[in-house]
């Protein structure tokens, strides 16, 4: 039943992130050129790829005590991720929001080096759909 939550949530996501980038495409590109559209689009689709992320963090962390490395690979797709929004973007809030989610990314990696196989990953949610939040605005 979670599992088919977890989906349904993120079919939701999904759809509302698609109408968001359709919403931002048509805006952006009656007002400014196509560089913007396409980095509005990355951003939104690179956020979408780390709420993905952060799904599947969720997951490791929850079977941490089956594969402990899944934790690990999870962490580093995000950190990929947000390397590669920070990189197309000159935007302050972005760079705000990439800055806390990676921070987060840290916090929990660290706390995973430490032993803790149940590491607080809240901050790295909240993180994450507030990157989610400054893509689509």
């Amino acid at each position: 039943m979670a599992a088919a939550s977890r989906r349904s949530r993120s079919s939701r996501r999904r759809i509302a992130i698609a109408a968001t980038v359709a919403a931002i495409g048509l805006t952006a590109g009656l007002a400014t050129g196509c560089d913007a559209v396409d980095k509005a689009i990355d951003c939104v689709q690179t956020a979408d790829t780390i709420a993905d992320s952060v799904t599947g963090l969720q997951q490791a962390v929850e079977n941490a005590a089956n594969d402990p490395t899944q934790t690990d690979q999870s962490l580093n797709s995000i950190e990929k991720d947000l390397d590669k929004i920070g990189d197309k973007t000159d935007n302050a809030d972005v760079n705000k929001a990439v800055d806390d989610l990676s921070t987060a990314v840290d916090n929990v990696r660290t706390a995973v080096k430490n032993g803790d196989d149940t590491p607080d990953i809240s901050p790295v949610t909240d993180a994450a759909g507030e990157l989610t939040k400054v893509c689509t605005s």
